[in-house]
């Protein structure tokens, strides 16, 4: 079979027909001119694959794409450069983290995100078309793509979230929002009446949900996450040793020393900033105990909010939680002790899932894979 007759079958055509001067057409059959662009969509061009769906996790400190069939396909800091001049991209991504603190003048790092939600709409979109370009994913036919979204956005933050992705190529969007997206991912059986509860705890919020028969129950949303954690770190230092710390430091800070309840051996490190006194570099010690009061404050926040979503819970799905246990998701269920903290402190089983900064890119690039089955967790899509 000829080439050309065989790429026709496949796209959905009909056998060539001549037509005079010995030229040829394909004609299209009934399957809908949606469907032929995804089959074209699905042929490779140069080093990139056309038209793949896409799910969208666009974090305060992350950003992942999940591409239909490919699984992740990107994980990057929500982070850019930009030329202070003329508000040009100058990196994104990890490019931008490593010009953290190094940068002239003439070039800051800005997060377009903050809370889970947009703060600079044009460098957010700046960004993504930055990301969608490094993966070679072409404009010509454009994705339908899913964002998740916090429970808690305004009308006016999720239309800026959805905005964002048409204009950096979407054909349609959908949301969804992160708690439920973090239940598909972390395989909680979001579609049974038995209530499921999972606690996400991103970079910049923390998703509380109870869910049952495809749908969020009860949920609450708190703007604080683990950027606050970074941020508390910064400024306990500051108030105990007069010292400033850079946003690096105090993730590595967090990783190493960073607890909700105590250790069973408590640890230190030393730690590098800029004396505040005589802006000189200084060197001093931090302790797991000492880390751990500076991060409290948040911690408390985060157990609130769960008593809260518990409180509020119908009886007979509360009773199924004390059955199943809560899972917990998203960066910061890795926090030491957590799970221990939250198990004593709500009387219930607590579960982290597995790799857990994934699970709500895991639960939208599920609906991107299979929309007929999940398309009822997804809101009514904008059109581009």
């Amino acid at each position: 079979m000829p080439y050309e007759t065989a790429c026709a079958r496949w796209l959905g055509f009909s056998q060539p027909r001549a037509l005079g001067g010995g030229k040829s057409r394909h004609a299209l059959r009934s399957v809908g001119w949606e469907e032929w662009l995804r089959r074209i969509g699905q042929v490779s061009i140069g080093r990139g694959l056309l038209g793949r769906d896409l799910a969208l996790d666009l974090g305060s400190s992350n950003t992942l794409i999940h591409q239909q069939g490919k699984g992740v396909v990107l994980d990057e800091p929500t982070l850019v450069a930009v030329d202070a001049a003329t508000g040009q991209l100058v990196a994104g991504g990890q490019g931008a983290v490593e010009m953290l603190g190094r940068t002239p003048a003439s070039v800051i790092t800005v997060r377009p995100m903050v809370d889970g939600v947009v703060t600079d709409a044009d460098l957010t979109e700046s960004m993504l078309t930055h990301f969608l370009q490094q993966l070679h994913i072409s404009r010509l036919v454009r994705p339908r793509m899913v964002v998740c979204v916090p429970s808690s956005v305004t009308p006016v933050e999720r239309r800026a979230l959805e905005d964002t992705a048409l204009h950096a190529g979407a054909r349609r969007v959908y949301v969804l929002e992160e708690a439920m997206a973090a239940a598909i991912g972390a395989g909680l059986p979001v579609h049974d009446a038995t209530a499921s509860m999972v606690v996400d705890i991103g970079g910049g919020t923390t998703e509380v949900a109870v869910i049952s028969l495809g749908g969020i129950v009860n949920a609450r949303s708190l703007r604080v996450g683990g950027d606050e954690v970074d941020e508390a770190i910064v400024a306990g230092v500051r108030a105990s040793h007069n010292l400033l710390l850079g946003e690096r430091s105090a993730q590595d800070i967090k990783f190493t020393l960073g607890s909700a309840y105590p250790m069973a051996e408590e640890q230190e490190m030393r730690v590098r900033g800029r004396d505040l006194g005589t802006g000189l570099p200084k060197t001093v010690s931090l302790t797991s105990t000492q880390v751990r009061r500076m991060i409290e404050p948040a911690v408390l926040q985060i157990v609130d909010v769960i008593k809260a979503v518990l409180d509020i819970c119908p009886p007979e799905l509360s009773g199924d939680v004390l059955d199943n246990g809560v899972m917990l998701t998203g960066g910061g269920a890795l926090l030491r002790g957590l799970d221990e903290r939250l198990h004593r402190e709500l009387g219930v089983k607590l579960l982290v899932a597995d790799d857990p900064a994934r699970a709500v890119i895991r639960g939208a690039g599920a609906c991107v894979d299979d929309f007929a089955a999940l398309e009822r967790v997804l809101v009514t899509p904008r059109r581009g």
